[in-house]
């Protein structure tokens, strides 16, 4: 069925290599970058919260007025910009659903200390909207008519930051962390975005691992494949489109304008595994502005069947849950991919043992900077393979100034702590 086909492609974007054996540690740099002039540039830290509640806004979108360097919030609402000498007069302005959009004189940052900026949250009245439409589905409907308009129609270079991570229970087995160039196609067309790795490093622990080797294939292509706007194949394709109720159960605002948020679920005769989630569309312009989603994992037969692509003999493999987010980002009436993450929790049972194991993978890419591209891509011998694993493709955690002026996703406290056992162990290793 092309239903299956329609998610399979999205599972395989994460597809999961099992095999025993052991892996080393690397500790070399993937390629010598040039110097960076650390004088050309000044690192600014903050934390984005709710101003009544106080707690972190996480994945807020945090960027440069006037230019399109961005990055966003962590999974505890903290994030680091580094900001162009000749922005420094500029402002910050910071989005987030829901909240009034936030601009802050980057001036009155203060630099090395951690900022605290609290955002507002909006109330909006369903009489805001002009016309409220009955049918959900004609929205989507507009939104696929109008991509053309709504979303870049030129090729752009882009500027991301990857990460992916493994973790076996509540430690992390494996780290990846690239700077990337993507050649993004026109959403106009259905030509394959392309990337080329600039730079990254990577870390695999494995003693951890045990005899079983966890490998997520795919990288930064995974989280470009999550862009729904571009390839519609999982949710907004006209062949699936019928497989979903639509409902709209709210109106809010995101980056001052006002979006509906649409509701969708498989429906319930359909017995393959779709996806459930929130959509939030642009009411004047009829664009996606973010969209929130998981895949069904009720069925463990299907839904393993879409993730794994390699296991051992004797190993029961099934996804427990697989969520998704997408966030555009709008500028001069045209929207642009923005952030994307995936992350999704496997549970491990080898027939001969009596306890289970829990891995779970995440990707997530940032995009921190962007210009109109040339006309033609990168040089085939500079494009990252769709197969790629990112763990066997980039090493290196020893230099300190490792990403230069290159706007990274300021790392969550876990990762961080991740970092500096890596750091301490090639110390060890290099004495």
């Amino acid at each position: 069925m092309r239903t299956h086909q329609t998610t399979r492609k999205l599972a395989l974007s994460f597809a999961i290599i099992l095999f025993t054996g052991i892996l080393s540690i690397a500790s070399t740099s993937l390629k010598k970058d040039k110097v960076q002039d650390l004088n050309n540039y000044t690192t600014y830290k903050g934390k984005v919260i709710d101003s009544e509640s106080l707690s972190p806004l996480v994945f807020a979108t945090v960027g440069i007025e006037g230019t399109n360097i961005a990055t966003v919030t962590n999974v505890a609402g903290i994030f680091s910009i580094k900001v162009p000498k000749e922005n420094e007069n500029s402002t910050l302005k910071i989005s987030f659903i829901g909240y009034e959009t936030l601009t802050q004189s980057i001036q009155e940052l203060k630099e090395g200390k951690q900022n605290t900026l609290k955002m507002i949250l909006v109330a909006v009245q369903l009489s805001e909207v002009n016309v409220f439409p009955n049918n959900p589905r004609l929205i989507i409907d507009k939104v696929m008519r109008l991509r053309g308009e709504n979303y870049m129609s030129n090729p752009v270079l882009m500027t991301g930051f990857y990460r992916e991570t493994i973790k076996k229970r509540k430690s992390f087995v494996g780290l990846s962390e690239a700077v990337v160039q993507v050649y993004k196609q026109p959403y106009t067309n259905y030509k394959t975005d392309q990337i080329k790795l600039f730079k990254g490093r990577k870390s695999t622990n494995s003693k951890k691992l045990d005899t079983l080797l966890f490998k997520l294939q795919g990288g930064p292509h995974a989280t470009l494949s999550l862009d729904i706007v571009k390839d519609p194949y999982m949710i907004l394709d006209e062949d699936v489109l019928d497989l979903y109720e639509y409902s709209i159960v709210n109106i809010t605002r995101i980056d001052g304008k006002l979006n509906y948020v649409i509701e969708f679920k498989q429906r319930p005769h359909v017995k393959e595994p779709l996806f459930f989630g929130k959509i939030y569309i642009d009411v004047d312009k009829f664009a996606i502005s973010s969209i929130s989603f998981n895949l069904n994992t009720e069925n463990r037969a299907e839904a393993s069947a879409m993730f794994i692509k390699k296991k051992p003999f004797g190993v029961n493999v099934y996804p427990t849950s697989a969520n998704y987010i997408v966030n555009y980002r709008e500028q001069d009436g045209k929207w642009q991919f923005n952030y994307s993450r995936g992350e999704v929790v496997f549970k491990v049972n080898w027939k001969k043992k009596l306890l289970s194991t829990t891995y779970t993978t995440m990707v997530e890419m940032a995009i921190t900077d962007w210009k109109p591209a040339e006309d033609k891509p990168f040089k085939a011998s500079n494009i990252l393979k769709m197969n790629v694993v990112m763990s066997e493709a980039i090493s290196g955690f020893s230099d300190t100034d490792f990403w230069g002026e290159y706007n990274i996703i300021e790392p969550e406290k876990s990762i961080e702590v991740a970092i500096r056992k890596i750091k301490k162990k090639l110390l060890k290793g290099n004495k």
